[in-house]
């Protein structure tokens, strides 16, 4: 006899169905209390707690060659060493990728944007900018990223594991290309010279930034008053001013300051510290933008250069008054032609 299932069974089960739908949410992790759409994803969700790895490639370690590069990133060898520097791969495609960055090669191009890259997976990760892509999503929030190396960096921020150490004070970075910026502050080495003028940095980005206090350029824009800045933090501490936000308090006194430098520096003038001295002649100052001021009295160094003569100056100031000069002279000379202009037109309007 064939079972015929009634209206109210099949009514039964939808609801139980209902249920699980609008209930699946409530699924929370005992560990961080962040709630998932059904149980599967809060399963893979624990395995960022616990660390759990249950799927291996059946295709990678299907070849011993394959197998024994696996295993070097376990016992950390690297037998393939550059001939330029200290750095070592453990295995020899790495090596030629690391070749290019000492002989600038770039042989891999976007066929979107043209730029060029040393190599392939970098290519690979930046044609992810273009599509939008971020497959490599977090277990723990709600960020994607666009290559698994980006995700790998952003878990420590919720782990707050600090594999990578400064061998001079020990401090902790969750990348190493943030202990590498960071050793350039104890080694003094700064690789990116200004051409204009006689200051270098630590870091691309901040050349970048200084190069604007010569060409003038001011891409970041208040939307309040439309006033420009050369850097987005200089930008978020105007903003400030408009809203009356002043959150460094001075303990000695009732000011406030919109920034924690202006602070330190306002606080200098209590206890009269100055802890930037001229290495040429011991003066003392309290910031390090008086300090830089200061050192072109002695070096002669006259990186301001005005556009409209051939004078250079040491100080943005002394160029302003230059440029107002210049203003000063056009105008002088504009009203002299208008008003010898009236002199030898009246003549010839008596006639």
């Amino acid at each position: 006899m064939i079972a015929v299932r009634s209206d109210t069974h099949g009514i039964y089960l939808m609801i139980i169905h209902l249920s699980l739908v609008t209930h699946k949410t409530n699924k929370p992790c005992e560990v961080c209390g962040k709630c998932f759409p059904g149980k599967f994803k809060l399963n893979i969700h624990m395995r960022a707690h616990t660390g759990e790895k249950p799927f291996s490639c059946p295709t990678c370690f299907s070849r011993k060659g394959n197998l024994l590069l696996h295993i070097r990133t376990h016992t950390g060898e690297k037998p393939y060493a550059c001939g330029m520097c200290d750095k070592s791969f453990s295995n020899g495609s790495h090596l030629a990728g690391h070749m290019r960055t000492h002989s600038g090669e770039k042989p891999f191009s976007c066929p979107t944007c043209a730029k060029d890259f040393s190599r392939k997976d970098n290519l690979v990760i930046h044609k992810r900018t273009h599509m939008g892509l971020k497959p490599y999503n977090c277990g723990m929030c709600d960020k994607s990223f666009s290559n698994g190396s980006h995700l790998a960096v952003h878990m420590r921020a919720h782990t707050r594991v600090k594999p990578f150490s400064c061998p001079t004070c020990s401090k902790g970075f969750t990348s190493k290309s943030r202990l590498d910026i960071h050793i350039r502050t104890h080694t003094g080495d700064k690789r990116y010279a200004c051409e204009m003028c006689d200051k270098s940095f630590s870091f691309g980005s901040h050349l970048a930034v200084h190069m604007r206090t010569h060409t003038g350029e001011k891409p970041f824009s208040c939307p309040t008053c439309s006033k420009g800045f050369s850097t987005k933090d200089n930008l978020r501490i105007h903003i400030r001013s408009h809203m009356g936000l002043k959150l460094y308090n001075c303990e000695i006194c009732d000011k406030s300051f919109s920034t924690g430098s202006y602070l330190a520096h306002h606080i200098r003038a209590h206890t009269g510290e100055e802890p930037f001295s001229c290495p040429i002649c011991s003066k003392g100052f309290s910031s390090k933008s008086r300090l830089d001021i200061h050192i072109r009295t002695h070096t002669g160094k006259k990186p301001y250069p005005c556009e409209i003569c051939d004078k250079s100056f040491s100080f943005s100031k002394n160029i302003q008054v230059d440029k107002s000069g210049h203003l000063q002279q056009q105008f002088m000379l504009t009203f002299k032609v208008d008003i010898i202009y009236h002199m030898l037109l009246e003549p010839i309007q008596k006639m």
